[in-house]
């Protein structure tokens, strides 16, 4: 995962909505779909650019794809975001 990636994946609304679809556990691609007014493929793509930014996981099972938050790179940015808080340990600075 490189910032540029994740950063860019995030700055699309569609894409955060997934992300937020996701919090309440995985789903398969056709139910995400279900949620736009858009074609497959485009939903296709949103999950692509998402998977690629690290920021899912997609695991096949029989005719399905599911789709899970990877928890890992939200902490990982998360941590990283933690840096820019103010607060007495940066004092002086």
């Amino acid at each position: 995962m490189g910032l540029p990636e994740t950063f860019k994946a995030l700055s699309n609304p569609v894409r955060r909505d997934i992300l937020m679809m996701l919090k309440n556990g995985r789903m398969p691609a056709g139910e995400i779909a279900e949620n736009f007014d858009m074609t497959g493929a485009t939903i296709s793509h949103h999950l692509s650019q998402l998977k690629n930014a690290g920021l899912i996981f997609e695991t096949k099972e029989k005719n399905y794809i599911y789709y899970e938050l990877n928890t890992t790179v939200f902490e990982e940015l998360m941590l990283w975001f933690s840096q820019f808080k103010g607060g007495d340990d940066n004092e002086g600075l």
